[in-house]
């Protein structure tokens, strides 16, 4: 099974900590909906022998496509490739764009799965991020998103300047009281060339610590652990039968293609980068050029990208699978690294599955590198 992932290069304004790539003029949407349609046709050969069982709309924010737009691009999707009888179909969406008639529209539309971006439930983080919407809009969003979909998720940050342990519990406990089966949650990071990180610069804001921020996410797992969640991947939490689908291949490494300016795409062998220009994309697929570069991953390359994304889940790193598939020499030296870890209770071996403790999650990405190979090929 593999995904497709449909990138929507639009915001109707920029948050401050923002580093995907998006444009605030919407001038060019309708050409881009033509383009993102006919690089899908253009890329069918790709997935010529491959079932799709998700499609997901990332961004930028998706949801400022009206839902004809949304199910244009599905219908590209059905018209050119295989997919399964009920695949996930993920929208991510603002609070200050679902107003009950647009929820309506799309729960009657193909989308079966909903991404709020909720991010605070309070006024001064989401002023602080400069998102679009307000708490209101974000409270409101939920009641009405929960009467007519059953699969929705929403984000949250924690790691904010100035958030306490107790507002940040509130946020979590709001969450919660919705009802929703799933949370994705990262930590606020200074990105480089970002209003947040001029803002760190000039000494407007100060970040909140490592310390301050493993609290948060210790808190996070907790409550949301005792609340019925798995954390499936250290940004994840999903009620049983609700962990993404799309996300999970990922992390799996299953196949995917990624359609629009800046999209990823990976086929196990290579991964590739679609320009990220939106008029330069444009006017590359009406030329019938993808405009994507492409690197071939070595056996290093993919050695460290499964460590990286295995250490981070609930599956772990099988250590079966790196002597089967790089060879002896790569689980001998995964061993020898994790070794100290190990010591320190930071990672655990079960069943031949090297995965992190509790203690150990919140550093999987720092774990993970010391577990990088570096030398061979």
């Amino acid at each position: 099974m593999s995904g497709i992932y449909i990138h929507i290069p639009f915001c109707k304004q920029a948050c401050h900590y923002c580093d995907f790539h998006f444009s605030t003029t919407m001038g060019k949407k309708e050409a881009m909906v033509s383009a993102l349609c006919r690089e899908l046709e253009l890329r069918k050969d790709e997935f010529s022998n491959v079932l799709v069982e998700t499609i997901y709309f990332g961004g930028g924010t998706p949801s400022v496509l009206e839902t004809e737009e949304i199910e244009q691009l599905i219908t590209a999707v059905r018209e050119h490739y295989d997919v399964v009888d009920n695949p996930e179909i993920t929208l991510e969406a603002n609070p200050d764009d679902l107003s009950e008639e647009k929820i309506i529209q799309l729960a009657e539309s193909s989308i079966n799965r909903l991404s709020i971006g909720i991010q605070s439930f309070f006024e001064e983080d989401l002023k602080l991020m400069n998102r679009a919407h307000n708490a209101l809009e974000a409270e409101k969003s939920l009641q009405l998103a929960s009467e007519y979909f059953d699969n929705i998720s929403i984000d949250l940050i924690y790691g904010m300047p100035n958030m306490t342990l107790e507002r940040w519990k509130r946020n979590i406990d709001k969450a919660l009281g919705f009802g929703i089966p799933h949370i994705s949650s990262y930590a606020l990071t200074v990105e480089p060339k970002t209003a947040l990180a001029k803002f760190v610069e000039d000494g407007l804001i100060t970040p909140a610590t490592d310390e301050e921020t493993q609290e948060h996410f210790n808190l996070l797992n907790d409550t949301l652990l005792a609340a019925g969640f798995d954390c499936y991947e250290i940004s994840n939490f999903g009620k049983p039968g609700y962990y993404s689908k799309n996300n999970s291949a990922y992390w799996q490494q299953k196949k995917y293609i990624g359609i629009g300016p800046s999209a990823h795409s990976f086929d196990g062998v290579r991964r590739g980068w679609n320009i990220n220009n939106n008029p330069k994309y444009i006017k590359s697929i009406e030329q019938d050029i993808v405009p994507m570069e492409v690197e071939v991953l070595s056996a290093t390359d993919k050695y460290n990208e499964y460590v990286m994304t295995g250490l981070r889940t609930i599956w772990g790193v099988s250590l079966t699978r790196i002597s089967e598939e790089f060879g002896l020499k790569f689980k001998d030296y995964a061993l020898m690294q994790a070794d100290k870890f190990i010591e320190q209770h930071l990672l655990y071996i079960e069943d031949e599955i090297l995965k992190t403790t509790k203690k150990g999650m919140f550093l999987a990405d720092g774990i993970a590198a010391d577990l990088f190979m570096v030398n061979l090929k």
